[in-house]
């Protein structure tokens, strides 16, 4: 779960965490009506879950942000996203352990496309970020969520 300080307030404006270094919005999903699975193992089943014909379709977008951590490394939190009548919900929100493993200090985060909402349900972001900070260019690094909800972090190949 992210977790960050809470944040400061200064004339009634909130102010994000100063630790939040990047966040990208992009791709989008779709429930039947069932609970959203992509970010639990379990499949988001529980004893008291609705059904789906008591539920109405539930659709939404992901989000990735990433964080600094005191050691100067980021870790980076992919999150799913409800699109609610009353406004945006974080519904579901997971670390991507693949990139904590590495310590890596993360220098940018992009979207596939900026011009809008994708034709296809999923994900694909790409991830810029050095092992050694002291490295002349970036890794890039792809994270793909395909339209049934399978996460794949891996090393970009060109």
């Amino acid at each position: 779960m992210l977790t960050t300080a809470s944040p400061a307030r200064a004339d009634d404006t909130v102010l994000m965490p100063d630790n939040i270094i990047f966040v990208t919005s992009t791709g989008y999903w779709e429930e039947s009506g069932d609970p959203p699975n992509v970010l639990d193992p379990s499949g988001g089943k529980t004893a008291d879950t609705p059904s789906a014909q008591n539920s109405p379709a539930q659709r939404g977008y992901y989000k990735l942000v990433a964080v600094r951590q005191p050691e100067g490394n980021a870790h980076i939190f992919l999150q799913q996203v409800a699109l609610e009548a009353a406004g945006p919900k974080v519904i579901s929100s997971a670390e991507l352990e693949e990139f904590s493993a590495m310590k890596a200090y993360v220098t940018d985060i992009r979207p596939e496309t900026s011009d809008g909402v994708s034709s296809q349900p999923g994900l694909f972001a790409t991830v810029y970020l050095k092992t050694d900070p002291a490295a002349p260019e970036p890794e890039t690094w792809t994270v793909l969520i395909d339209d049934v909800g399978d996460i794949q972090v891996e090393r970009a190949t060109n």
